[in-house]
């Protein structure tokens, strides 16, 4: 079968794999249709992406079709279009027992800490695997990256009373705008790109979309939110000043949530964070109801898709294009690869 191996740090390479036929019973082989491409595949493909090793074949933005099932599969049938929920883990530790299948001790990545989806078939565990009759092969590999923000949104205990800013108008920025305004919540944006705030302000009824560059920054935000601080700041940049700032930013007895990854020491002034007494959370990966509760949405017409995709790949043609998808003229919000 064809497949893509990024080999190291800015090198594809294009391979014929074999493939084992053969299926346990609670496994399913899948064909492969859609692949998105995400900021993890453009760390690991610049060198920077943590918990990571070369070669590795990426993806995990997945909208595949069931080809086989094993024996004991009953959640899946022959011909479902599903989406893959790519957080396997291996044995039932502390975390697991409790349901928190995202962040378990033994977690094991599909795309990052093993071989992924960017091949024409791939084997796994049937369990991982979220069918609808009604949603196509796109979306369905849009679930993922959309589940980043809802898991975070859901995390935070968001309601409609909240006032809220988001930092950070990428991808998972844009999730978790558009989670916030199912909760019926007040959302303003935050970023250094215009470009983005513009797309924000074009696609979504925000209370405001905030240069981060503004001066005074406070005076900006409070004008979004009627005078008052945001109850809820959801810092999406992975960027250890504007992850410092957001004790600042937020409202007295507020919560603050981290979905975005620093790699490094972070530190805070503790008598602000206790005046305050802010909660502040971590958000990682996302849970298997996520998935669910997206899905429904979709169904349901409640979640547009159409303003995400701004580029498409054909599968031969992504080593040699996947490079331009780094450069801010290419003005990419989600490439989706083609099979």
């Amino acid at each position: 079968m064809k497949a893509i191996i990024l080999s190291q740090p800015g090198q594809f390479e294009h391979r014929q794999l074999d493939l084992n036929p053969s299926l346990n019973s609670g496994e399913v082989l899948l064909k492969v249709h859609r692949i998105g491409i995400c900021g993890t595949d453009m760390h690991a493909f610049r060198g920077k992406q943590p918990f990571f090793s070369y070669p590795r074949i990426l993806g995990h933005e997945l909208g595949v079709e069931v080809i086989e099932i094993g024996n004991e599969v009953k959640n899946v049938s022959v011909g479902d279009r599903c989406s893959v929920e790519p957080y396997f883990n291996f044995g039932r530790d502390q975390a697991v027992k409790s349901g928190k299948t995202n962040c378990g001790e033994n977690i094991s990545v599909f795309g990052v800490h093993e071989d992924g989806g960017m091949r024409e078939y791939i084997r796994m565990q049937a369990r991982y695997l979220h069918p609808s009759p009604k949603l196509s092969y796109e979306q369905l590999a849009l679930i993922e990256p959309l589940s980043i923000g809802c898991h975070a949104v859901n995390r935070s205990q968001m309601s409609k009373e909240d006032k809220v800013l988001v930092i950070g108008a990428g991808p998972i920025g844009l999730s978790t705008i558009q989670f916030s305004k199912i909760k019926e919540a007040k959302v303003a944006v935050m970023d250094i790109n215009e470009e983005r705030l513009e797309f924000c302000r074009e696609n979504f009824d925000l209370a405001g979309a905030i240069q981060a560059k503004s001066d005074p920054l406070i005076e900006h935000i409070r004008n979004a939110f009627e005078g008052d601080l945001p109850t809820i700041v959801m810092d999406a940049t992975g960027n250890p000043h504007s992850m410092k700032n957001t004790f600042d930013y937020v409202a007295f007895g507020g919560k603050i949530v981290f979905i975005g990854l620093f790699q490094g020491d972070f530190t805070f002034f503790d008598p602000l964070f206790h005046r305050k007494e802010i909660t502040l959370m971590a958000s990682r990966n996302s849970l298997g109801k996520d998935f669910k509760q997206i899905i429904g949405l979709m169904e349901q017409g409640l979640i547009d898709t159409g303003l995400w995709i701004t580029h498409r790949i054909a599968f031969q043609d992504l080593p040699e294009q996947f490079e331009s998808l780094l450069l801010p003229e290419t003005k990419v919000i989600k490439a989706m690869v083609e099979l």
